[in-house]
């Protein structure tokens, strides 16, 4: 199991957005850990100590007792305060692949020195706005695997592994963080247009899709979110969320990745309960907040046609 994720390009599109501060990420062994058994959370600072630890403790709690095998990473640019729980375990992408895709279009664009084309643009919003699978397999054969592959190299993913079936890439929660911060603050991978693209694009997901990381968040932040689905191999639902949260002087980030869970229903509530903790964390006090979600008519429907069945990894 390998790789990790970044993206960049060139975009002329007038879309406004708030600046988002950078998020950085201290290597733990240099910050201050508390940690229970499952969850780990360390601060960046001694003053956020004990709200890391109390993450790890709440996190930990809406995790025990779940059948869902998940993994987890989130950080936070404002307390410093990051959180992992089996973040290189490999999951089944689904359409969570679909940001991946369009970053690596978006970089493409940029090393080619040109704008998407409207077609480009066109199947970027329906594969982000509304998973839409037609137009990720055009975006799939439009970027192609060499420069996927290229586009993982220069991201630093080293935990990534690309499939044929774009769907059956494997993702780590660890990679998609690289990912959200590659869309989210300055780097040298993904230009400014290219991560307000992205960022408007995954604020503009139709509301039955919209589930997963953003439940609990408080209403006055800016939810990007991408989600991906699908009963894989067998009957047991692999259920992803990956989500940033801004305002004009904040940004955190949460990617879950999930599987065996028995149902869609049932690994969409184990996504949600961990996200409420987080958010109700991460901003104490009184909020009008983001519900869980409502059982919609898409319930329980593949996110896309499931292939030959093969091993699990």
């Amino acid at each position: 199991m390998h790789a990790r994720l970044r993206w960049c390009a060139v975009v002329t599109l007038a879309i406004s957005c708030t600046m988002v501060p950078a998020v950085v990420v201290t290597a733990p062994a240099a910050q201050a850990a508390a940690s229970v058994p499952g969850v780990k959370c360390v601060s960046a600072v001694r003053a956020d100590d004990a709200l890391a630890e109390r993450m790890a403790i709440a996190i930990t709690a809406r995790l025990n007792g779940r059948v869902s095998d998940t993994g987890l990473n989130l950080t936070d640019s404002k307390t410093g305060v990051t959180c992992w729980y089996h973040s290189t375990r490999h999951f089944y992408a689904a359409s969570a692949i679909k940001v991946t895709i369009l970053a690596a279009l978006l970089r493409k664009a940029q090393e080619q020195k040109r704008s998407l084309t409207r077609t480009e643009l066109d199947n970027a919003w329906l594969m982000i706005t509304q998973s839409d699978n037609n137009a990720a397999n055009y975006l799939w054969s439009d970027v192609g695997l060499p420069f996927m592959r290229h586009f993982l190299a220069l991201a630093k993913m080293k935990q990534t592994v690309l499939d044929y079936h774009w769907g059956l890439s494997l993702l780590t929660a660890h990679d998609e963080m690289l990912l959200l911060e590659l869309i989210t603050g300055p780097n040298d991978v993904l230009t400014k247009p290219s991560r307000i693209y992205a960022r408007y694009l995954m604020a503009h997901v139709i509301p039955s899709q919209r589930w997963g990381v953003p439940a609990g968040a408080p209403k006055s932040v800016i939810v990007h979110v991408k989600n991906g689905w699908l009963p894989y191999p067998g009957s047991a639902w692999e259920i992803n969320s990956i989500g940033t949260f801004t305002t004009t002087h904040r940004a955190y980030l949460i990617a879950m990745l999930t599987y065996d869970n028995p149902s869609m229903a049932y690994g969409i509530d184990t996504i949600e309960g961990a996200a409420e903790v987080i958010h109700a964390l991460l901003n104490p006090g009184k909020h009008d907040t983001i519900p869980a979600s409502v059982p919609g008519p898409s319930l329980g429907i593949p996110d896309e046609p499931i292939p030959p069945q093969a091993g699990r990894r």
